[in-house]
């Protein structure tokens, strides 16, 4: 994996990943971008913060038919509306998350309507500083082609076992697969793969 990491590494530089402002920010992109583009996910989050919604009970709180539509842009904007409404409801009342366990935390994470095995984690990483891997479309595509098979579970074991359990790593790896996905994988350039033996 270290191996992977590293020629990623020198292909696309550093990352630096998650674009955003505040924890909160990177909870709320992480429900949007479910099913759209990023770019979308950002003019959904700018109208968010032209009307001071970025904080957990404010959007909690806001009439459901105007969020929904400042989110309309990012598509399935009445499901995401419902759905950012519990998970700011959850944040807003749960604010020393550093205080639960990984497991107990994810698990709670994935019992918000809306929130599956990918944004929950997204959450845990990128949000709230806790390490656990990733696991994307990219990241399956990817691994398919080097001959490493599996479904979420497993495929997130192999990269939290292979790997140092370090934050800063996790997310610059992640966001390297992404982007990596993004120019190459996406564009079928399978000819100048640099993880293809």
């Amino acid at each position: 994996m270290i191996e992977i990491y590293n020629k990623l590494l020198e292909k696309l530089g550093a990352q630096q990943w998650w674009p955003a402002e505040t924890p909160f920010e990177v909870v709320v992109g992480a429900i949007l971008t479910q099913r759209t583009k990023w770019e979308n996910v950002e003019m959904a989050i700018h109208n968010l913060k032209e009307h001071n919604l970025l904080d957990p009970d404010a959007l909690a709180k806001v009439d459901r038919e105007k969020l929904e539509s400042l989110v309309k842009c990012t598509g399935f904007y009445r499901q995401k509306a419902e759905r950012l409404q519990i998970a700011s409801g959850y944040f807003a009342e749960n604010l020393l998350m550093s205080e639960i366990p990984l497991d107990h935390l994810r698990n709670e994470l994935l019992s918000i309507k809306g929130i599956g095995n990918e944004t929950a984690d997204s959450i845990l990483l990128y949000a709230l500083n806790r390490p656990k891997f990733v696991i994307d479309a990219y990241t399956v595509r990817i691994c398919n082609c080097l001959g490493m098979h599996g479904g979420y579970d497993l495929l997130q074991e192999r990269f939290e076992n292979e790997l140092p359990q370090n934050i800063a790593l996790f997310k610059e790896f992640h966001a390297l697969i992404v982007n990596y996905g993004k120019e190459f994988c996406n564009k079928h350039k399978c000819d100048e793969c640099v993880l293809l033996p």
